[in-house]
């Protein structure tokens, strides 16, 4: 880190033990170790801090683009629906031109009061299934009565 070689290390050893005492160097080196490893605990952490932003950002970058995706791909089938939804109504109205022609805009909801057999335009009678319910009294009531 600092590029300080072994003969550096025993000069400043030298002079600390000349300058401070023998009696405070030990407690003078233990403070200085507690700082020294405060220090690179920060440092560590600022350094871990930096890193989660740029994650966070490559994050907040990766969610902007899928979002666009997302978007452009709800538009393209939107699209797609729409067209697809007009060529119906064409088909539809060339096959039966007494429809009127459909509303523009999202799908001209269905009259179903309209179609045949329907619960709005009555029940669809089936001749033989209306014999089978008109006979089953009578014939419970024949047998109640024999």
């Amino acid at each position: 880190m600092f590029d300080i070689g072994f003969s550096e290390l025993m000069i400043i050893a030298v002079v600390a033990l000349i300058v401070i005492g023998p009696e405070r160097l030990p407690k003078v080196a233990r403070t200085l170790g507690h700082l020294f490893g405060r220090m690179q605990r920060y440092v560590s952490d600022v350094k871990a801090d930096i890193s989660r932003e740029m994650e966070l950002d490559e994050l907040k970058k990766l969610q902007a683009t899928m979002q666009d995706a997302a978007r452009s791909f709800e538009q393209s089938v939107s699209r797609e629906v729409n067209t697809a939804e007009s060529e119906l109504q064409k088909i539809a109205q060339e096959a039966n031109p007494t429809l009127p022609p459909p509303e523009s805009g999202p799908a001209a909801p269905v009259d179903d009061a309209a179609a045949p057999g329907s619960a709005a335009a009555g029940p669809a009678v089936n001749p033989q299934r209306e014999l089978e319910l008109g006979s089953a009294p009578h014939a419970a009531d024949r047998r109640a009565g024999a």
